[in-house]
């Protein structure tokens, strides 16, 4: 059976979720397997020492439940990242990572902080305001699902359970926010000055799926080869 050229696309847009997943339980089983506590390796607020956490706060976990309840929201959320935002999808988890790390830092309570929740919570507000405020229906679409997926989740921002890091909720949540915000105007801007604004090869070809008005074009696979995902 012959594998389309989308197939190939939608094999290596779900590789790096599943790498991410399998590096959080390689992690968690070798400190298992070896007895290791790497919760010092965690975010500790207020304490330069602590400042290690921002990287590696996320690989850790404390036990099977809390692995296993953030594993698939991470596989999910990171799918639809590399899907619909393949040229950015790097530079989002390098920034929300290190933007979710420090916020954590610096508002966190005095205890070690981990988990890669922080950074589940990052992609869930910036899949949701970056679809609304693009104005791409796909990606609007996308927000819905996250909602409805994951909207309940709004109430972990909040202390109302002690040993949950609700600061590092907020902080991943805010943090999504301000990357949406970042990478939304960055396009609007291109629409608005199409002609005066110098234009990267990487932004032609996103710009290919729309006219001068912004308003999206449905362009054929078969003439053009072009994924049909937002090729920001």
């Amino acid at each position: 059976m012959q594998i389309t050229n989308k197939s190939k696309r939608l094999n290596y847009y779900f590789f790096y979720p599943l790498v991410f997943v399998i590096t959080i339980w390689l992690v968690f089983a070798v400190e298992n397997a070896f007895h290791y506590n790497f919760a010092k390796y965690g975010v500790r607020p207020n304490s330069l020492k602590g400042l290690r956490g921002v990287f590696f706060s996320p690989l850790i976990h404390d036990n099977f439940s809390h692995i296993f309840n953030n594993s698939i929201p991470l596989f999910i959320l990171t799918s639809f990242l590399f899907f619909h935002y393949k040229r950015v999808a790097w530079k989002i988890l390098f920034y929300g990572w290190l933007l979710t790390g420090l916020g954590t830092w610096l508002i966190g309570r005095e205890s070690y902080h981990i988990g890669i929740s922080g950074i589940n919570y990052m992609l869930i507000s910036f899949l949701f305001f970056s679809g609304i405020m693009i104005k791409y229906y796909r990606l609007i679409a996308v927000s819905l699902i996250v909602v409805f997926l994951y909207g309940s989740l709004i109430w972990y921002m909040f202390p109302i359970v002690e040993y949950i890091s609700w600061e590092a909720h907020l902080s991943g949540f805010l943090s999504g926010i301000f990357l949406a915000v970042i990478y939304a105007k960055r396009f609007k801007t291109i629409y608005k000055n199409m002609d005066s604004v110098k234009i990267t090869p990487e932004d032609e070809e996103f710009l290919r799926h729309f006219d001068k008005n912004g308003n999206f074009i449905e362009i054929s696979e078969k003439n053009d080869n072009i994924d049909a995902s937002l090729d920001i």
